[in-house]
This record gives structure tokens, sequence and C-alpha cells, in this order.
């Protein structure tokens, strides 16, 4: 256990920022698991609204250092491509 004054106060920020970051990360993925459910019952429209929510949740997480800005582009590309080729499958 740390004895430094400053030690013990970096201890308890960094729990407080790991539950934080811990919360965005789960909140994103539970999005993607509800894209995933609309993608595969074929709500489109459904999947259009949560794939905007995704993004915006994914470039705020990406302001605040909580994943890779290049992971979260990554992550919107490939729903993307997922929605994209639901729809040119329904046409």
């Amino acid at each position: 256990m740390a004895n430094i004054k400053s030690a013990e106060k970096r201890i308890r920020t960094t729990k407080k920022r790991t539950e934080l970051n811990k919360s965005r990360k789960s909140e994103i993925k539970t999005y993607i698991k509800k894209f995933d459910l609309a993608i595969d019952n074929g709500n489109i429209d459904e999947a259009k609204e949560l794939l905007k929510i995704i993004d915006r949740k994914l470039k705020r997480a990406t302001h605040k250092n909580v994943i890779h800005k290049n992971a979260a582009a990554r992550r919107v590309s490939v729903l993307s491509k997922r929605l994209n080729n639901k729809i040119n499958e329904a046409v």
C-alpha cells in the first residue's frame, strides 16, 4: 500500500476512472449487441438509429481516451459494412 499522500490519491483517482471507463465500454458493447439483434431480425431502420448512437458513443469514448481512435473507426466501419450488406440483400 502507498505511504505517500499523492500516491494514495492517485490510487483513488485510478479506481474512479477505471469504473467510469468500464461503464462506457459496457454501454457501447450493449448498443452493439442491440445493433446485431436488429440486423439479424431485419430491422434496418432501428439498426440505422443504433449505428448513429454507437458512432456518437465511440467518438465520445475516443475523446475521453477510453479507446483508441483507430479502434473506434474500425468498429464503426465494420458495423456500417454489415448494415450496408443487409440493405443490399433486402433490395
